[in-house]
């Protein structure tokens, strides 16, 4: 069977907002309502969701498992089940939680450790379903796409969740996010019936994935000798960094709106959506301007990689102006520009590892691909148990909610500027390490959520 066309990626993008859809809800709605209707320490969302990044660690494997063929489909399908699963019994946690705490705090721990592997499984099982089914010269502007389809999953869900959850209860709750796992469920079995046939189709398959040598080494030699890659080492470190700072604002953004701005459940749920949609733009932007600034895709992707991480720092102390300023200051428009910043630093970084995932050892792109994902999933779960433990730390030491959340903003900052630095120092080291393709700086992250 021929590659698959642009239709044919898209109808596998839609696994990806799928995917996008049930996340939004656990790493959003959820921790705001144990936070504020519950009055939970936000540390404990804040470890949940921590413990499903936690399983991304076992993304080198994956990477190293997944040069060995095989059956893909089910894992995809088998991923979101779980998933779907997770999503759901972490809503259904909240009202037994209110209950009686013991029993829905472990209904809540099973449910997010669920998610983690649902995420891993269907996401890392899909970048490879679509490195088999699409040719070479496509496979970054095929990253693009189902990006972007993961993030308009994000902003969907969020407004129409939002809408839904008008008047807020937990029975809503539970019963929008059974809805939207059910959907998201039906959406990936319609999206990959059929998919996998021709991706094991001997003609479409190139000599490097049928070379079985390298694959057939043991998994901890490959990975040592990609970490002792210095760029690719250097790479993952900054991945890290930036990741937590990206990270660390997720579980305290819609808190911090409920007890600043006095956002209801459902507006705060709406803001996650604002936010999303500055990650989207940010995305574009860094993607159109790159080709029109008529400059190097090296030169642009330090540019937009170094320049977001700058300006997410910028908009960050903005916030801590709002804190500061209280309900008279534009909250929704920081948001949404704090969006763009992250957006376009993260499809840039997407277009660096492009460049640089073929540079070093040969046959290790899946090794190497997953040791930068499992510093990102280690650095999600890190920095938003690390972002809400710091905002716990500082209502306690700090009387006033404001200063602490201002606190916990600063840090923040202070790590996207860390990442700046890391940036430039990658960009320096890169030099011409990697023949990038005109596609290369694109504007996807399709390793950011899934």
């Amino acid at each position: 069977m021929a590659p698959l066309g642009w239709l044919g990626i898209m109808r596998l993008g839609l696994v990806q907002t799928a995917l996008g859809a049930i996340v939004v809800l656990t790493t959003a709605t959820i921790n705001r309502v144990m936070v504020v209707e519950l009055a939970l320490p936000a540390m404990l969302p804040g470890a949940l969701v921590g413990l499903h990044y936690a399983v991304q660690v076992m993304r080198p494997l994956w990477g190293h498992g997944a040069d060995r063929g095989g059956r893909l489909t089910p894992w995809i399908i088998g991923g979101m089940a779980a998933l779907a699963l997770g999503g759901f019994g972490a809503a259904l946690a909240l009202p037994v939680m209110q209950a009686h705490f013991i029993s829905g705090l472990m209904l809540a721990i099973l449910a997010f450790l669920l998610i983690g592997i649902g995420v891993g499984a269907s996401g890392t099982s899909l970048l490879v379903l679509i490195s088999k089914r699409v040719v070479d010269e496509r496979r970054a502007a095929a990253a693009t796409l189902v990006w972007v389809m993961m993030i308009m999953g994000f902003i969907l869900t969020a407004g129409l969740a939002g809408h839904f959850l008008e008047p807020f209860s937990l029975e809503r709750l539970v019963t929008v996010s059974g809805s939207v796992s059910g959907i998201a469920f039906s959406v990936t079995l319609l999206a990959v019936r059929g998919m996998e046939g021709a991706s094991r189709d001997a003609s479409q398959i190139t000599p490097a994935q049928t070379d079985q040598s390298a694959p057939q080494q043991g998994f901890i030699a490959a990975l040592r000798e990609v970490w002792d890659e210095p760029q690719a080492r250097l790479f993952a470190i900054f991945i890290f960094v930036s990741m937590m700072a990206y990270s660390a604002q997720d579980l305290i953004l819609e808190p911090f709106a409920g007890a600043v701005f006095g956002f209801t459940p459902g507006q705060s749920t709406k803001l996650a959506g604002v936010q999303h949609g500055g990650v989207l733009l940010g995305m574009v932007l860094a993607g159109g301007l790159s080709t029109r600034l008529g400059i190097s895709v090296a030169a642009a992707t330090r540019l937009f990689t170094v320049g977001g991480c700058l300006a997410s720092a910028l908009v960050l102390i903005g916030l801590v102006g709002a804190a500061l300023l209280g309900p008279d200051m534009p909250f929704r428009p920081l948001v949404f520009a704090l969006g763009v910043a992250n957006g376009a630093f993260a499809a840039s970084a997407i277009g660096a590892m492009m460049r640089l995932v073929n540079a070093g050892h040969e046959k290790r792109e899946g090794v190497r691909m997953g040791l930068w994902g499992a510093a990102q999933g280690v650095a999600f779960g890190l920095g938003g148990f690390c972002g809400a433990a710091a905002a716990d730390i500082a209502r306690a030491l700090i009387a006033s909610p404001v200063m602490a959340y201002a606190a916990v903003f600063i840090g923040e900052a202070a790590l996207f500027l860390l990442s700046a630095l890391l940036a430039e120092r990658v960009a320096r080291q890169a030099g011409g390490a990697a023949k990038p393709s005109p596609e290369a700086v694109l504007p996807p992250a399709l390793l950011a959520q899934s």
